[in-house]
């Protein structure tokens, strides 16, 4: 009798670990699941990384290593620390090719915190009144105020927060999937810890820092 598994074209296994970078057997299982639907077995690989993230995201990053990235022209140039757990991990292939993607995203998105929980009050205070009062000039209801600077707020983080915003090689995930998606490769908690990014000429430059998460005890 042929099995799930004989129908599933290789090809389609080996694309779906180009897109996904997940490991061969989750690329697999996620296609047989999806009946050979390479986009669906796609999102059920992004929910999983997530998930396998969110385990690890309690688990201490003490290791890892900082990268850089010049632009052509050497007009923008960053610097970002990333951190893993072990020392292997941060030497490994996959590490070092999320450092420079991350540098890299960085340089071309400008992102002014790591995650939403680092913007400042006062940014963020700043940033609610303008949403509030756009909302109000619709002349909405309060409730249907309320979601539309829900929505706002929303979208001022993907386009502050480095986390929260499209990869800018692949708009179809956010950079924290981006960072999912090597968390459950690699299965060790991966983060950023800050970056800098300075452009030549730009009256300032931006650093940004976020506090690491607590070990689980």
């Amino acid at each position: 009798m042929t099995t799930v598994t004989e129908k599933i074209d290789a090809r389609l296994v080996k694309e779906l670990r180009e897109k996904s970078g997940a490991p061969m057997g989750d690329c697999l299982k996620a296609l047989q699941e999806t009946k050979g639907n390479i986009e669906e077995a796609f999102v059920v690989l992004r929910k999983r990384g997530m998930a396998s993230a969110q385990k690890k995201a309690s688990r201490a990053t003490n290791e890892g290593a900082v990268g850089s990235y010049i632009h052509a022209g050497a007009k923008i140039a960053v610097l970002v620390e990333l951190n893993c757990e072990s020392d292997f991990v941060a030497r490994t292939e996959d590490f070092q090719e999320l450092l420079k993607d991350v540098a890299m995203h960085i340089a071309a998105s400008d992102p002014r915190y790591v995650k939403p929980d680092d913007v400042t009050a006062e940014d963020l205070e700043r940033e609610k009144e303008i949403c509030r009062a756009q909302a109000a000039a619709t002349g909405k209801p309060a409730a249907v105020i309320e979601k539309i600077v829900e929505g706002k707020m929303a979208k001022f983080y993907e386009e502050v927060c480095l986390l929260e915003q499209p990869f800018i090689k692949d708009q179809a995930i956010s950079v924290k999937e981006l960072i999912a998606q090597k968390v459950a490769k690699l299965g060790e908690n991966i983060t950023v810890r800050r970056f800098a990014r300075f452009k030549v000429g730009a009256p300032d430059w931006t650093v940004a820092q976020t506090k690491p998460v607590e070990a689980a005890e």
